[in-house]
This record gives C-alpha cells, sequence and structure tokens, in this order.
C-alpha cells in the first residue's frame, strides 16, 4: 500500500506547492460558496494555488484547470460540556481578562468545539493519502507533500490581540522636571476638579489630573488632555494600575496606549516605588471588556429577557462577526434587502455573498452533535456565513477597513458604493438606488442675488440639535451630580425629536465669507439645502459622532423617535424663483500672478480616495489635496474642516493658465509588471489589458474591475490591436452626468436587520439607530 500511495503521489509531486511566507492559504471558506470544513463533504485546498473549494465545485475545479491534489479537510463538531452541571466536574467558562479574541483569557471562539481530519485527494479517481501515511514515504516525496501540513497550519482560527502595545519613543529620552514633586501612594485627587477616580499622572512634571470624558458623560474632565495640549508633555501613567508587573502608559503624542521599558525609573523620580505599588482601579483593557460586556444599549437591541423566536430561510441568513466586522455585516444585510442589489447579484457566479445571504441554502438551524448512533437535533442558532473572502477583497488597499478594528458603518457604505460606482460604468448599477441630486440655493444678503448648484449624494446627514432636548433638567441635574463625584449618578440619555433634527437639516445656513460676484467683495449670504430629486431608497445617517471644544471626538448618547414615514415633499427644490435675479459668472480675483505659467497638478490618489470615502465631495477633495501639498491625509482633512462652508466647496479645481484639465495627465503605457500578475492569475494578456484600462492601470482597481466582469471577459471579442470594441467606444470614459431617479417625496421605513443569528424581533429600539433605509411609497 506504501508504494501504492508513493507512485500515486510522485504522479502529481510536480503540481505541489509548498506555501512560502506571505500566501494566503483558504482552508476556511470555498471560492466560489461559502461552503467550509464544517459543510457536507468538506472542503478541497488546492495543493497549486491554495484557494479552497467545496465538495459541489471541486470537481469543475479539476476539469477546468487539470489540478489534481488537493487537500481535503472535515470537521466535525464536538459535543459541548454543560457548564452548568455541578457535578461534571468541570469548572465553569472563565469571563475574558484579556482584550483580545482566540488568545488565552480573550473571548472565546469556540474553536477547540471541532475535531479536524484532513488527507490528500488525488482527482479525478478521488485516490486518498491519509496524513498518517506520509511518514512512511521517501524524502522527496515528504518533502513536497509536507504542504499538506503546512496548509493545514498556516490559516488558523482568526486571532486578534488589543493588547499588543508598542514601545513608546519618548521612553528611552523622556525628560523629567526635577521640580520635587513627590507622588503619595494613595489619596489622590484631580489638581484642576478634584475628581478622585480615573487620574493621570504625567511622568514630566508629575502633575495628577483626570482623564478623557467617555461619551456617556462618565470617564474625566479632559483635565490630563488639556495638559499634554498646553504643555506638550507626552507621557502618562493611569494610578491605580501601577504593579510590580506594570501599568497602562498612554502616549497623547502617539495617541495609543504604549510601553515604556524605563517606567520604574520614572516612578522612582516621583517617589513611587512600583515593586510595593497595588492595583485599586480597573486598567484600560478591562473598561473595555466591560464595555464588550455591558448592560445598556446593546442589551436593549438584544431586547434582553426576552424570548426570541429564531428565523430561518431565503432571505435570512445570518453572517458570523469576524472580529470586529458587525459594521460590514449590517451594512451588506441591508444592501441586500434592496431589489436592485437582490436583482444585479442573486447568482452565486455574479457574487457570492448575494447568493449566500438570498438562497437560503445556510439558513438552516445548525445540528447539535450527535450520540453514537450518529442522530443529531438542531441547535436554536443558524449554520450563517462568514465572509472572510468578501471582507479581505473590498478592504484590500484600504487602511482602515483592511484591519480588524472597528470602523464605522457609514463610512464602510460609502467605501462600497464607491466600489460598485467604479465596477458597474458599462452596466446596471445598483448604487443608482440610492444616489440623488442635492440643490444648493446661495443668496448674497447684499445684492439678494441668488447661486444654483447641484451636486451627487447618496446620505442624509441628520444633525442633532443636543439644544432641543426634551428632558433638559434631568441632564443637567446628572451632570451636576457627576461633577460632584457622585458615583451613584445614573446616566441619562437626552431625547431629541425627530421634528428638531429635520428643522436644523432645512433651516438655512448663515455664510459669513462669502465673495460675491454681484458686489465683487466678500459679504454675507445664506445656503438653503434641498432636494433636486428623490432616490427610491433613502438613508438616513444620525450625526452621533461629534467633536468637543477640544477637538476630541465623542459619541452623543440620544434617543430619536424616528417615524416609520417620512414626508419630504416641503424639502424638494424650486430652482429658480420668478423674478429672481442669478449672481453673475464672474470669477473671483486670482491668488496666484497671471504671467506664471500653471501646471496641471499630480494628485496623490490614495489620499484623495480616502478622503472620498469619508463622503466629502470629490472635487473638495482633490482640492485639499492640491492645497496642502500632497503632503498627507491630516492636513488635507484639515483642509476641508477649514473650508466646508465656503460656496465653491465642490466646485472642479480651476487653476488659471492651465491648459489641460485640472489633474489631468497624458495618457501612459500599461505596466508591464501590472499585466503580468493579474496573467498570473490565470487570465489572458488581453483580458488583462482591458481591465487595466478600464481603471487607469491601477493594479488593486483592476483586479476588483476583472473579478466583476467575468461574464463580460468570458466573451469579449479583442481585436489584433487589443483593444475591443467597447474600449474603442470609450469605454474608460464615465458616464455623460449623474443618472438619478426620482419620484415622490413620501419615504417608508425598511425593516432593521441583525447579523449572525436573524431574529424576530418584537420591540426594536428604532430610537437608538445610527443609520436609516427608507424605501419610497408607491403613489
Amino acid at each position: 500500500k506504501s508504494e501504492l500511495m508513493e507512485c500515486i503521489l510522485m504522479s502529481v509531486l510536480s503540481t505541489i506547492r509548498v506555501p512560502k511566507p506571505g500566501d494566503r492559504v483558504h482552508k476556511d471558506e470555498c471560492a466560489l460558496s461559502f461552503s467550509s470544513p464544517e459543510s457536507e463533504g468538506g472542503l478541497y485546498v488546492c495543493m497549486n494555488t491554495f484557494l479552497g473549494f467545496g465538495s459541489q465545485y471541486v470537481d469543475r475545479q479539476h476539469a477546468r484547470t487539470g489540478q489534481r491534489a488537493y487537500l481535503h479537510i472535515t470537521r466535525t463538531r464536538k459535543a459541548k460540556e454543560d457548564d452548568s452541571n455541578s457535578g461534571s466536574g468541570h469548572p465553569p467558562k472563565k469571563k475574558p481578562t484579556r482584550l483580545a479574541i482566540g488568545i488565552e483569557g480573550g473571548f472565546d471562539v469556540e474553536q477547540e468545539q471541532y475535531e479536524e481530519d484532513v488527507k490528500v485527494v488525488i482527482l479525478p479517481d478521488r485516490q486518498e493519502v491519509m496524513s498518517e501515511d506520509l511518514a512512511t514515504m521517501p524524502d522527496v516525496v515528504r518533502e513536497r507533500s509536507s504542504s499538506a501540513d503546512s496548509v493545514s497550519h498556516t490559516l488558523q482560527v482568526q486571532q486578534w490581540d488589543g493588547e499588543v502595545r508598542q514601545e513608546s519613543r519618548h521612553a528611552a529620552d523622556l525628560k523629567q522636571l526635577d521640580n520635587g514633586v513627590k507622588i503619595p501612594p494613595s489619596g489622590w485627587r484631580c489638581e484642576v476638579c478634584d475628581l478622585q477616580e480615573n487620574l493621570w499622572m504625567n511622568l514630566t512634571d508629575g502633575k495628577v489630573l483626570c482623564g478623557r470624558r467617555y461619551f456617556d458623560g462618565s470617564g474625566g474632565n479632559n483635565h490630563a488632555l488639556q495638559h499634554f495640549q498646553e504643555t506638550g508633555y507626552p507621557l502618562a501613567v493611569k494610578l491605580g494600575t501601577i504593579t510590580p508587573d506594570g501599568a497602562d502608559v498612554y502616549s497623547y503624542e502617539e495617541d495609543d496606549m504604549v510601553l515604556n521599558s524605563k517606567l520604574a525609573e520614572h516612578l522612582t523620580h516621583f517617589g513611587i516605588d512600583m515593586m510595593t505599588m497595588e492595583k485599586t482601579e480597573r486598567t484600560m483593557t478591562e473598561l473595555e471588556i466591560a464595555v464588550n460586556q455591558r448592560v445598556g444599549e446593546w442589551e436593549v437591541i438584544q431586547e434582553s429577557g426576552t424570548t426570541l423566536r429564531p428565523l430561518f430561510g431565503p432571505g435570512l441568513t445570518g453572517m458570523k462577526n469576524l472580529g470586529n466586522s458587525c459594521y460590514l455585516n449590517s451594512v451588506m444585510q441591508v444592501l441586500f434587502t434592496v431589489p436592485d442589489f437582490q436583482s444585479n447579484y442573486v447568482c452565486f457566479h455574479r457574487a457570492k455573498l448575494g447568493y449566500g445571504l438570498l438562497s437560503g441554502e445556510y439558513s438552516k438551524p445548525a445540528p447539535d452533535p450527535g450520540d453514537e448512533n450518529g442522530a443529531s437535533e438542531p441547535r436554536g442558532d443558524q449554520i450563517g456565513i462568514a465572509p472572510r473572502m468578501f471582507k479581505a477583497l473590498v478592504g484590500r488597499g484600504h487602511p482602515e477597513f483592511s484591519t480588524n478594528r472597528q470602523q464605522d458603518a457609514q463610512e464602510f457604505l460609502l467605501h462600497f458604493i464607491n466600489m460598485v460606482e467604479r465596477n458597474c460604468r458599462s452596466g446596471p448599477n445598483p448604487s443608482e438606488a440610492f444616489r440623488f441630486l442635492v440643490e444648493e440655493r446661495i443668496v448674497c444678503q447684499q445684492s439678494q442675488k441668488a447661486k444654483y448648484t447641484q451636486r451627487v449624494d447618496y446620505i442624509v446627514q441628520l444633525p442633532v440639535p443636543m439644544d432641543q432636548a426634551t428632558n433638559t433638567e434631568e441632564l443637567q441635574e446628572a451632570e451636576r451630580r457627576r461633577e460632584e463625584g457622585d458615583s451613584s449618578a445614573p446616566t441619562v440619555r437626552a431625547q431629541i425629536p425627530f421634528t428638531a433634527c429635520m428643522a436644523a437639516l432645512s433651516e438655512p445656513e448663515i455664510l459669513t465669507d462669502f465673495w460675491s460676484s454681484a458686489v465683487q467683495a466678500k459679504t454675507t449670504a445664506t445656503k438653503t439645502t434641498r432636494f433636486a430629486s428623490f432616490p427610491d431608497h433613502l438613508v438616513i445617517q444620525i450625526k452621533k459622532f461629534t467633536f468637543g471644544l477640544d477637538w476630541v471626538p465623542k459619541k452623543l448618547d440620544v434617543s430619536i423617535d424616528v417615524p416609520d414615514t417620512l414626508d419630504l415633499s416641503a424639502l424638494r427644490a424650486t430652482g429658480q424663483q420668478p423674478g429672481e435675479e442669478l449672481l453673475p459668472e464672474v470669477a473671483p480675483p486670482p491668488l496666484m500672478t497671471p504671467d506664471v505659467e500653471v501646471k496641471a497638478p499630480v494628485l496623490d490618489d490614495s489620499t484623495v480616495s480616502q478622503l472620498c470615502e469619508m463622503g466629502f465631495p470629490p472635487e473638495a477633495c482633490r482640492k485639499a489635496v492640491y492645497y496642502t501639498g500632497n503632503t498627507g491625509i491630516d492636513a488635507a482633512m484639515n483642509w476641508i474642516m477649514s473650508h466646508m462652508d465656503d460656496p465653491d466647496f465642490s466646485a472642479p479645481l480651476v487653476l488659471p493658465g492651465c491648459s489641460s484639465g485640472p489633474g489631468t495627465t497624458p495618457t501612459e503605457s500599461l505596466s508591464e509588471e501590472h499585466l503580468a500578475t493579474i496573467v498570473s492569475m490565470g487570465f489572458s494578456r488581453d483580458q488583462a489589458t482591458k481591465a487595466l484600462r478600464a481603471t487607469s492601470n491601477v493594479l488593486d482597481r483592476a483586479v476588483d474591475w476583472i473579478f466583476s466582469h467575468l461574464d463580460d471577459l468570458e466573451s469579449m471579442d479583442v481585436s489584433e490591436g487589443g483593444r475591443s470594441a467597447a474600449e474603442s467606444e470609450g469605454g474608460r470614459d464615465p458616464p455623460p452626468g449623474p443618472r438619478v431617479r426620482d419620484g415622490p417625496g413620501s419615504e417608508s421605513e425598511g425593516e432593521g436587520m441583525k447579523e449572525e443569528a436573524l431574529i424576530n424581533q418584537k420591540k426594536p429600539p428604532k430610537d437608538l439607530g445610527y443609520l436609516y433605509f427608507y424605501r419610497r411609497v408607491a403613489e
């Protein structure tokens, strides 16, 4: 048998690759479906490309590529231990003590609940080589086929450790003042407000001050932060967390928790003996874990204490949290309730995620492990889907969405819409369901002449006027008790009427530094924003995140009585009024010397893209990058924040003396390196050429494009010159002007959806939402 197995492996040895560092081995998810090692038939991992395929697709992949060697992985669920059984002898499940996922002491991902079986399968005859048989093979066979072990260990369960901290760059040479300050071992108070908790000692001058104020009003009063802003002293240690093993150290300049290898020395300077200190306050890690387990808004959303009925079937598929991926899951769940996305991406060969969510194939009760006879009973939760490959695809190259950090759902929605827009220029575009036109009317208060402009948008950002809260007295009383150090002061949520938010959205904005072409000078103007069209589906974002007076971001804890239906007819734009005069089309005086030749600027596309994905108008993003000299995202963001009220904020970037269009560059030849990269993925050179030409020679965008146009590429007719007919007709050019839908201004709210386990909520907390999706009501 050993000789037979050796002959079988030798016949495919040349096609087996050993994974190298950096190779992605997809052992947890099929490339074409959401089949996994736990699915019926298991998962087959190609030992050449390292892509995984479910049992229903592996034969097709073999027929298409000729690849014969696959690593077959199956996992079966272990029986769960009953922690509540006191007689079982097993200790109860431990609470997390570390801000981590999949790491000892962190949040449990239950990977240990599966038993894994691995073997090599040779197609088409499905000859099997068990892992134990490999040990008896000759060295040359064992060396190549050891990729089986490499594959099975390359992608372990996704781990995330929120406690991995870097050494502060200030620690080694930290300046400490010889001011005679000595800190007692207890009895600390903030030197400004007398607060006795959440206290931080600055390691440069020994000042003891309170920490930041949290979004719910608890925490401190920001005095430690203000001290850094005034002095620039960067490091502070949290009093009460100092032990012989270390302490919480924060770097204001690096804006993160850090390590300080000289902490004992720095504490000794102020009379603190680190070896004798005991912990008296929760560390920042413990506070964050408490937030993840908090009772409050999350418990309300989950309707804690209520028995909820799980839902199953087509369109009711849950998505597993991959570690801080709830923003992605929530957005995609709602998008696939929109008919445009359903009709465009329902077929699995067009969009794996759409099929996974809508088909019902994965919306079934997950079975419990059976008894010795193999019987099993379904559990209450779903099988669901884990969108690992989708998350990797949409986040690739993005500085935030490519990470495992928490992200903003609104920013991700705009990022995804931007990707859809890029890849649907020549076909149906489902993002048109959200696209609408905004009309801005600016009236010069001195001449009473007006200017009208229009822009495309996808989301209405609804302001939250905190001064309109209906429970002001309760809020003030809770704030007073908190400032007096009353730890029992309740957390009161501001009650804001939805009508007050709409009034704040519709009221005119005062522009104090408006350049009027009618009077040829700067004066005051008013800007009014209205809908020039109403989309099929309207997205409303509650602007819960804002900046305090110290520019520290904070979240508003508010309850808003959002209605089920809206009538926005009163916000319909009317255009130029009868008898109204328009401002003359005269440009303001140039800021540059006329005889200076101005060349088309070369802008940093990555910075422009990041700004656009935050929701700012593309032309404003281009101007921000240009006027800050391509110096990075921070400088560009500061420019945007300083010029948001400019009347020409969204106007195109126009430079005096620039004959070619702003930002235009000569057509460049395609990168041979980019062509080779795409060809290496199995596509023809003509297909790679088309993808790069359609995406301005940007490799990441070209890869996105090519996978979004597989049907077109398979049937494309490429001429001898290497250009398709579509390209010859100007396939690279964007569509002429924005296409928007329009209809009455009556909108009805869509259903809220959750992620991993779909349930029928009895009392969904609509007043605590962040994004609201409304669909237009038929006339």
